[in-house]
């Protein structure tokens, strides 16, 4: 005797069940699928990478702005010490002990300073008997002098500072020009 399992009836009267797509259609899928899968991977690789350099853009900028955050501070205490050197060599030659006294007194001041700056990546400028920099140097007027080769700086009308390289104010300079 066979026992009649439940829903072996509706199987055989609806052969549409058993029908499965074909092969030709499961490959078609298939193919689209790895497509999506591989333009979503391209994304996510690319985003990735976007992703780093904005990190490594923002980490850029973040280390500048500390490296260079004195530039404007420094930019207006250059003129102080242009005052301060003036004074140091305006009053150097005069023999009374009040003016000695503050020119010391100034040159302390200047020397403090200068170690300060020193101590936050500000360097002085001073190209005497340096050869011609376009770059850190800006000329004034050329002279002829035997004694120096062409293209040497053979006095600076004003010193050039810069701030961890890079430069806040060229050196005004007189350059040695060739004796024809």
């Amino acid at each position: 005797m066979t026992q009649d399992i439940p829903g072996d009836k509706d199987r055989e009267q609806s052969p549409d069940l058993l029908e499965h797509p074909s092969y030709e259609e499961l490959e078609k899928k298939l193919t689209e699928t790895e497509q999506k899968v591989s333009e979503y991977w391209d994304r996510i690789v690319r985003m990735q990478a976007e992703a780093d350099n904005l990190a490594k853009r923002a980490e850029r900028d973040v280390s500048n702005a500390h490296k260079y955050a004195l530039e404007r501070f420094i930019s207006e205490l250059i003129p102080v010490i242009d005052s301060l050197e003036l004074c140091i060599n305006n009053t150097a030659h005069h023999d009374h002990d009040t003016t000695k006294a503050v020119v010391e007194g100034v040159q302390l001041t200047y020397k403090l300073m200068m170690t300060a700056l020193s101590k936050f990546g500000i360097q002085q400028l001073n190209p005497v008997s340096e050869l011609f920099n376009p770059e850190y140097h800006q000329a004034i007027s050329m002279q002829e002098d035997e004694s120096a080769a062409p293209g040497t700086v053979l006095s600076v009308l004003q010193k050039g500072y810069s701030l961890n390289q890079r430069l806040l104010r060229p050196a005004l300079v007189v350059v040695v020009k060739t004796v024809e």
